[in-house]
């Protein structure tokens, strides 16, 4: 199955399987995706919610559960993804208000109109954003919340600044820009879209060790156009020689992540047919002149 995405076609089986075999040392690796999830939990509190039903969209090993439960303590929350070995990684003693769900972010297994918040970490660049945020949005009851954390473009660009100088193919996923996940939230319908970014940068001492973190974590690149086959020996020198250009003063490789960070609510009323392109008024607001 592959969907169209602002920045390429995803090859979402190839995601599946990645994600399939990193599941068990995830955890381990996932520092930048844990600290996206503290964050946006964090910024839970300035807003005013008491949500009844929580879907935690692409949760992996369940890492924002305790916080979501802590803030939450009576809220139903659905635990959703698509790689089952993820969901096996869940913790044990959850909450019996607490479900697993194994299904796509771009067609959850949930009935309409029952959701009050979604939440969704480092799960974007994996969807066609506009399909996902359509989805959100069947979900979602009137003025429920959708709250988001993905990367953006400026991601891991000196590995792809240093590939390019090896390899004319795309080795490295790119990722959406955040005035583009705003414009499709706002053509969607949602209310008051309030995006940021964030910057930072991770180091590494050898180039394997950045590669191995991030096969640790299932992010090879999903574009189904990306570049295929091995280097070679003498192309893999090339790349580590690409690549020290962008040590710091410790002789460290710098790896930057930009971190978009989001939340929307969804409308009292959607006016817009998404299927079709009516207009939907509802009788109580038909009135004889």
């Amino acid at each position: 199955m592959r969907l169209r995405l602002a920045v390429g076609e995803i090859d979402k089986l190839g995601v599946r399987r990645s994600f399939q075999r990193a599941a068990a040392l995830y955890d381990q690796a996932a520092v930048i995706q844990q600290r996206m999830v503290d964050e946006l939990i964090v910024r839970l509190d300035v807003l005013n919610i008491a949500p009844r039903c929580i879907v935690d969209v692409g949760c992996g090993t369940g890492y924002a559960q305790a916080g979501l439960r802590q803030r939450f303590p009576d809220a139903h929350i659905i635990m959703l993804d698509f790689a089952a070995n993820m969901l096996q990684q869940l913790p044990t003693d959850q909450s019996a208000l607490t479900y697993a769900v194994c299904g796509d972010a771009e067609k959850m297994p949930i009935a309409s109109n029952r959701v009050d918040m979604i939440f969704c970490s480092a799960v974007l660049q994996y969807c066609d954003f506009e399909i996902f945020f359509a989805e959100c949005l069947r979900l979602l009851k009137p003025q429920g919340l959708l709250t988001f954390a993905t990367f953006g473009p400026d991601t891991l660009k000196e590995l792809r600044a240093a590939w390019q100088q090896v390899d004319a193919g795309m080795r490295v996923q790119t990722f959406a820009d955040m005035h583009n996940i705003g414009d499709a939230l706002v053509q969607l319908q949602f209310s008051m879209p309030v995006l940021d970014v964030d910057y930072v940068t991770v180091t590494h001492k050898l180039l394997p060790s950045a590669f191995n973190d991030l096969r640790a974590l299932g992010a090879s690149n999903s574009i189904t156009t990306r570049a295929r086959g091995l280097l070679g020996k003498d192309r893999y020198h090339q790349l580590l020689r690409a690549c020290d250009g962008y040590r710091n003063d410790q002789g460290l490789l710098e790896s930057t992540c930009e971190i978009v960070y989001g939340h929307a609510w969804a409308p009292e009323q959607l006016n817009i047919n998404q299927a079709g392109g009516e207009v939907a008024i509802p009788l109580s607001q038909l009135h004889r002149r």
